[in-house]
């Protein structure tokens, strides 16, 4: 019954996208142009690689508000590595933020599990803790764009076979996120793990690894999103991506991931990262005011917390529950 429902909001939703975008080109043809759809697949790249870690976090119940925060400290350490050694590679400089970024988010990973802490508590005292360290290895500076390393600016900037090369990191992550969702034992484990952790454990699936597992990659993905982050714009400080956590949890509730853990497709986070873009290309083609475009984000995450409560309620899981009194009893 979920899948069935997931599926049909996978297909309502593209096609909101689409009348949405349809309705906007009768205003502004351009907008339905090879070159506008690049630019909203540029600018929702990053979105997109943050997302599918996000997604693995909320499908074992979990929460990761930390993700901008270690977004922009392991893009702070990137740029100051950069200006301190011009001459390094631009992949090693791609090594070291998916290593920075996977340390921190192990780190959420472990106080999780060692402490059986909260994760929505863990990942709040992070998220400042990590925008204190960025303060410190700055000493409050910026490093602006002609302090950038060469590379790191360049890679954003990159096109390769006529796509931007956000669009590639991004088409790629997605590719192994799907391989690992649905191919994957550990990927699976998540859908079971969110589903009854309790029951998870009975058989077997190593609730910590998980919990581990996707905290580390939550981590590892925004590392590498803070490194093009920073080659994209050209700067790095302090407040860097501030507050865009929220935009990557609307991003999954939007596309169908259940924050109530369990519940979410690939294809349906994908789905909610495209919604978000093509919303915020739209509205000032119209000219809606961004305290609007707030208003209509949050609109839209109620109604899709609202449609995953709804769904899960159908899913049957007082049957479930009787059927495991039934069970004990014998």
């Amino acid at each position: 019954m979920k899948q069935l429902f997931q599926a049909r909001r996978e297909w309502l939703l593209l096609a909101i996208i689409g009348a949405i975008a349809l309705a906007v080109a009768a205003r502004a043809p351009v907008f339905l142009s090879w070159r506008n759809g690049m630019d909203i697949a540029n600018d929702s790249a990053i979105l997109a690689i943050l997302v599918m870690g996000q997604m693995g976090v909320l499908l074992t119940r979990g929460i990761d508000l930390s993700v901008a925060s270690n977004l922009a400290l392991t893009g702070m350490v990137c740029a100051l590595v950069g200006r301190a050694m011009p001459g390094m590679p631009i992949g090693v400089l791609i090594l070291l933020a998916l290593a920075i970024g996977a340390l921190l988010g192990s780190l959420n990973g472990w106080l999780i599990t060692r402490f059986d802490l909260p994760p929505i508590v863990v990942t709040l005292g992070t998220l400042s803790a990590f925008r204190g360290a960025i303060f410190v290895a700055s000493k409050g500076a910026w490093i602006s764009d002609h302090q950038i390393h060469t590379a790191i600016k360049g890679l954003p900037r990159a096109q390769w076979l006529g796509l931007p090369a956000l669009v590639w990191f991004a088409l790629l992550v997605l590719a192994l996120a799907a391989v690992f969702f649905k191919l994957r034992r550990e990927g699976r484990e998540l859908y079971a793990l969110g589903g009854d952790p309790h029951a998870a454990q009975y058989v077997g699936i190593p609730v910590k690894s998980r919990l581990m597992l996707v905290y580390t990659l939550s981590g590892m993905l925004a590392g590498l999103s803070g490194l093009l982050w920073v080659g994209r714009y050209s700067v790095a400080y302090t407040e860097l991506a501030a507050g865009y956590e929220l935009t990557v949890i609307a991003a999954c509730l939007i596309g169908g991931v259940s924050i109530g853990g369990g519940v979410g497709s690939m294809l349906g986070a994908a789905l909610g990262v495209l919604f978000i873009g093509v919303v915020n290309a739209a509205l000032p083609v119209i000219q809606v005011s961004p305290f609007w475009q707030q208003a209509i984000a949050g609109a839209v995450i109620l109604v899709s917390v609202t449609l995953n409560a709804r769904a899960e309620h159908r899913g049957g899981r007082l049957i479930l529950e009787r059927t495991g009194l039934k069970g004990a009893a014998a």
